[in-house]
């Protein structure tokens, strides 16, 4: 399959694919790697630490996508865990970057435990899929609220690609052959270049030089920080990728998929970068329709895993992305790029059983609510579950039955796509 999927992908290399690889890619690249930023800051990180950071959070993000999704034939895409550098930079604050990496090495060295256990994939298969996608649906919906605000806040730099955007979807022959999402990054760039009052700054090539940095181990920064390291990896991060790949038909290997999130954040941690995990709002992305058939959507993949492993080797220039292309104009693009993702999302979450949990869940994760420093989608993922024992009882009788149905309408879906 490895083979195979490294011959075949220059053949089915599509401006579909290629535009929804650089959205995801783009989306990594700007909002996430501010909070870094913001972390490194906290702990007074010196320049050159702060670019092995990101030298290896988006290096081993490239890697682990295209080594994962190569070898499965599915978008998988890697990354770090955002609420994991808001955790980090908390802790930069009363303990030392060395101490600090020595509770990333733990924290990778049990992630890769429990996906060698089979214990992850266990844990999937007993949670309610639509309590599961409540929750993912609750970390999806800021893309449609901030693409609204970005329009609001600038009408003509953000509100030009969405038309474009809307315009190219209306016509449907058209935009199976064009997808609108290209049509409304190149509605941007010519927004950015031609619209007044937009100012653009240029661009310090550099490269990115890693550092080797020693590990010291601390019980107390182990105690504050490993568990939950851990659950935003697997409970949070995973869980959100690992959801959309059933809900759009694929099998994702759970436990293959931890293994290699423990490695690659067992390796992060000795070059400085905070743990490794499946980037779920970014395979979203690629998993989109426009990619192209279920089977070739892996491309997207490749191209953000090429993009992901040049910006780790220019890291330095990384840091200068959020101040070139505006904040706002990001959050437009990611909104429009995960409308479809949304509405699946939602479907999925609310069209069947569960619905309690699904909404708990759901409402859950909104709220934004942070306990024992573990964010909200963790406690919506408890809450929705617990919703579930005392308002969805009537739908675990039937639980047994639906899953049969739900892996063919699976199956259903992945041979339709097939054909078509």
């Amino acid at each position: 399959m490895f083979k195979k999927n490294i011959i075949q992908f220059p053949k089915l290399l599509s401006v579909g694919n290629i535009s929804n690889g650089f959205v995801a890619w783009l989306f990594g690249s700007a909002g996430p790697l501010l909070i870094v930023l913001q972390a490194a800051a906290k702990g007074h990180l010196s320049g050159s630490i702060t670019s092995s950071w990101i030298f290896a959070i988006y290096g081993m993000g490239g890697l682990l996508t295209l080594i994962v999704s190569l070898y499965y034939g599915q978008p998988i895409g890697y990354a770090f865990s955002i609420p994991g550098a808001i955790l980090v930079g908390s802790s930069l604050t009363h303990y030392s970057f060395n101490q600090v990496v020595g509770a990333y090495i733990i924290t990778g060295i049990l992630i890769f435990l429990l996906g060698l256990s089979g214990l992850v994939t266990k844990l999937m298969k007993v949670l309610p899929m639509p309590v599961m996608m409540g929750m993912v649906s609750g970390v999806l919906l800021p893309f449609g609220t901030e693409m609204i605000g970005s329009v609001v806040k600038n009408p003509l730099l953000n509100g030009i690609p969405l038309l474009v955007f809307l315009v190219l979807s209306f016509f449907l022959r058209f935009s199976k052959k064009f997808p609108p999402i290209l049509g409304a990054i190149i509605a941007a760039i010519l927004c950015l270049k031609f619209l007044p009052n937009v100012s653009v700054q240029s661009l310090h090539i550099t490269m990115g030089i890693p550092h080797f940095i020693i590990p010291s181990f601390s019980f107390s920064v182990v105690g504050e920080l490993v568990i939950p390291l851990l659950l935003t990896v697997i409970a949070i991060q995973n869980a959100q990728g690992i959801a959309m790949l059933e809900t759009h038909g694929y099998r994702p290997p759970i436990s293959a998929m931890t293994n290699w999130s423990g490695i690659g954040t067992i390796i992060n941690a000795f070059f400085g970068g905070h743990p490794a995990c499946v980037a779920g709002p970014m395979t979203g992305l690629l998993i989109n329709k426009e990619s192209g058939k279920l089977e070739h959507r892996y491309v997207a993949a490749i191209v953000l895993g090429v993009l992901s492993c040049l910006l780790a080797l220019f890291s330095p220039i990384a840091s200068q992305i959020p101040h070139v292309i505006p904040a706002s104009l990001i959050q437009l693009l990611g909104g429009v790029a995960m409308i479809s993702v949304l509405v699946d999302s939602l479907k999925m979450s609310f069209s069947g059983p569960f619905k309690s949990g699904a909404l708990f869940s759901f409402i859950i994760t909104i709220s934004g609510i942070s306990i024992l420093h573990i964010g909200a989608a963790f406690w919506g993922l408890v809450g929705g579950t617990l919703a579930t024992v005392f308002l969805d009882k009537q739908d675990f009788y039937r639980s047994e039955s639906s899953d049969q149905n739900n892996e063919t309408n699976l199956s259903e879906t992945f041979c339709k796509d097939k054909i078509s």
